[in-house]
Formats: C-alpha cells, sequence, structure tokens
C-alpha cells in the first residue's frame, strides 16, 4: 500500500492541477507497482502537502506570495488560476 507525499509551495498549484496531479500519481502507481491491476488504485494514498512560501529557500532566496503570484499567476477564491493579463 503506497503512501506518496508531495510537498510544494502554498500558491503554485491550483485546484485543477492538484486534481490533475493526485490522479496521474495515482495512475502511475497503479501501472507500475499495481501491474496494471485496476483494483489495485484502491490502495493508493497520494497528499500534496503545501507549506507556506516563508518555510522555503531555493539558493537562499525565500519566495514571497508576491513572487509566487507573479510567477505562476494568481489563484481566486474558487481555487482555481486566474489568467494573467497579457502585455
Amino acid at each position: 500500500m503506497p503512501y506518496v507525499t508531495i510537498s510544494t509551495v502554498r500558491g503554485i498549484l491550483d485546484a485543477a492541477q492538484k486534481k490533475a496531479l493526485l490522479d496521474r500519481v495515482t495512475d502511475l502507481l497503479v501501472e507500475i507497482e499495481g501491474q496494471g491491476n485496476a483494483d489495485f488504485r484502491r490502495n493508493v494514498w497520494v497528499r500534496i502537502e503545501e507549506q507556506d512560501p516563508s518555510h522555503w529557500s531555493l539558493g537562499g532566496m525565500q519566495p514571497t506570495a508576491e513572487i509566487i503570484a507573479g510567477t505562476f499567476g494568481t489563484i481566486g477564491a474558487d481555487g482555481l488560476r486566474i489568467a494573467r493579463q497579457k502585455a
């Protein structure tokens, strides 16, 4: 029974991306560990763990909500990414 935890910075993935990630990781585990047996799916646990940007560092730089929004776009109240305006 596999348990997979994906750690990421809060604000990078929107709800649709999280669902796609959960589905695809599950599919991959069914294909590889479960050898394609569809019944294996009910044994697969996948968790996305999000932490505040202040809990992360990349090359000594801590991302901020503003940096994340500027890079990936803003997530709306519905949990989905708001399309960025093109210049």
